[in-house]
């Protein structure tokens, strides 16, 4: 996504070039098959945006349409066939996290349950923008968790999916927004979807963001309050559990050229 105004959007770079947000998704193989976290822009939106993302999105944020960049023909590339694609995980269902479950027919579509009934009855003008109903019409497999379980971390109310996925609770953006936590050989690494947007609110002492990101953070958000202390706690995992919790977030650039750089050099 190539917002104007690099400078408001990322606080340096020109006031009328381009900055830059991405939809970091991750591409899990498991003893299940794969599983997809978050799938960003799929198919059917890039043909017909105007539709499913709608003429404020497309404004506001300036999305490269490629379809190429799409989480399936991404998918596809490796080698894979979409059915192979077994289990999607959802921090939340912003349609710039969930416009491509079309694309994954027969997965199984893993959300909190609180998320999942905002985006089917949504309270405001604002919730049915945010949640387009053209994105599940084909009548996804849901698996709707409940904001209970174990202790993690620090993180209250953890849900497992099989044994190397968990559900962590970070809501505040949306009504049932989550981080997604995956064990790999290295440790964890806990995607926090839009749990922040900027690499300095939770990767240092003290939150640093840029005007543009903390406005639309402001502007999205349902919970100001449990947001920031989400925020809070994060900052204190990646001080007190490095490196063996590595955090990410959905839009941050240069956390995802890093974790592409680390996967390259692997």
């Amino acid at each position: 996504m190539c917002p104007t105004g690099e400078r408001f959007v990322h606080g340096t770079g020109g006031i009328f070039s381009a900055g830059r947000l991405i939809c970091h998704c991750l591409l899990i193989e498991s003893h299940d098959g794969l599983v997809l976290v978050d799938t960003g822009i799929g198919l059917d939106a890039i043909q017909a945006p105007d539709k499913l993302l709608g003429a404020p999105f497309l404004l506001m944020t300036r999305p490269r349409l490629d379809p190429e960049e799409t989480a399936r023909r991404q998918i596809e590339r490796l080698g894979y066939n979409v059915d192979d694609v077994r289990h999607i995980v959802l921090t939340h269902l912003d349609l710039d996290h969930a416009g491509g479950i079309a694309d994954f027919p027969r997965a199984a579509v893993h959300v909190f349950e609180s998320e999942h009934e905002a985006a089917m009855a949504p309270s405001s003008p604002f919730e049915s923008h945010r949640y387009q109903q053209a994105m599940w019409a084909h009548g996804p497999n849901w698996v709707r968790h409940t904001v209970q379980g174990e202790r993690w971390q620090g993180f209250e109310a953890v849900q497992t999916i099989g044994s190397d996925i968990l559900l962590v609770p970070l809501h505040g953006h949306s009504r049932g927004h989550c981080g997604v936590a995956v064990q790999t050989e290295k440790g964890w690494l806990l995607h926090a979807g839009d749990a922040y947007f900027a690499h300095g609110e939770v990767h240092g002492p003290t939150r640093q963001t840029s005007l543009g990101l903390d406005l639309f953070q402001r502007l999205t958000e349902v919970d100001s309050k449990a947001r920031l202390a989400n925020q809070d706690r994060l900052r204190d995992l990646a001080r007190d559990a490095a490196p063996s919790v590595q955090i990410i977030c959905s839009h941050d650039h240069t956390e995802f050229e890093a974790c592409r750089s680390a996967a390259t050099t692997a």
